[in-house]
């Protein structure tokens, strides 16, 4: 009869048990799943707002959309809507995983111009904002080597160190995750000396179609005292979209499903 009993007690006491945490490579692959992989392609409408050092403001619209190819790999287009300085400009990025370099290329159409970007150059500006091009469509998980440092009720706190210290600005970045969803929240970067001069954060979040999504994230130049906030709208997932539409051929001429 004991033996009996204890089989029969057997299963209420795993259930009791507390579930194990994940790995750092467990959290760290979870989050950039969650934050850049959610359904098999999105979109959304984006409006930027970029804040200079003197509280003065310039707004800029555009659509994203996204579409998840295989083995991590994926495509980004972006189609910019006003203002007129900025009308009919476009943006695609390739995305390799993997470690190898994505194709990234950047339509003028004030200088009838398609320029590439150089693999070097995506931790620079994108389009005069305090947002990066590697913010874009998020920076590749080989790239760092990454530290569990802390765990609290709500977070895990990740400590990421770049594999090639000279090819990046930073030293180091931390990476607030949300235990719950396993949404990245907030960054920190800090330079050579340990001083902290760059965040971006989510502000604001909400669940689309079952998925955690950011509805505003900011990112702060804390050295130039400049901050730009994105405002995302009609998020949608698993729309159906086609590979055709992530070529070069559409830097030139939007696809209607930007416009």
């Amino acid at each position: 009869m004991k033996t009996r009993l204890a089989l029969l007690l057997l299963p209420l006491l795993t259930l009791a048990l507390p579930a194990a945490e994940p790995t750092v490579a467990e959290i760290v692959q979870k989050a950039n799943t969650v934050a850049y992989f959610a359904g098999k392609d999105g979109k959304a409408e984006v409006e930027m707002t970029i804040k200079d050092a003197k509280g003065g403001t310039r707004v800029r619209r555009f659509a994203i959309l996204r579409l998840n190819g295989k083995g991590g790999d994926q495509k980004f287009y972006v189609y910019f809507k006003a203002p007129a300085d900025v009308r009919k400009m476009a943006y695609l990025v390739w995305k390799r995983a993997g470690g190898k370099d994505d194709d990234r290329w950047l339509w003028l159409p004030a200088l009838n111009l398609k320029k590439r970007i150089a693999p070097g150059d995506k931790r620079t500006s994108f389009v005069g904002s305090d947002f990066l091009y590697e913010d874009v469509s998020g920076r590749d998980l080989d790239e760092d080597t990454h530290e569990l440092t802390e765990t609290t009720e709500t977070s895990y706190l990740i400590r990421n160190t770049p594999k090639t210290p000279d090819a990046v600005e930073f030293a180091h970045y931390l990476v607030w995750i949300d235990r719950q969803t396993f949404l990245p929240r907030k960054a920190e970067y800090y330079d050579r000396n340990g001083k902290l001069y760059r965040t971006v954060e989510a502000t604001k979040v909400d669940t689309i179609q079952g998925h955690p999504t950011v509805l505003e994230s900011v990112a702060s130049d804390l050295r130039a005292g400049t901050s730009t906030t994105n405002t995302f709208s009609e998020v949608k997932y698993d729309l159906g979209l086609k590979d055709r539409i992530f070529t070069e051929r559409f830097l030139r001429r939007p696809p209607r499903e930007v416009r």
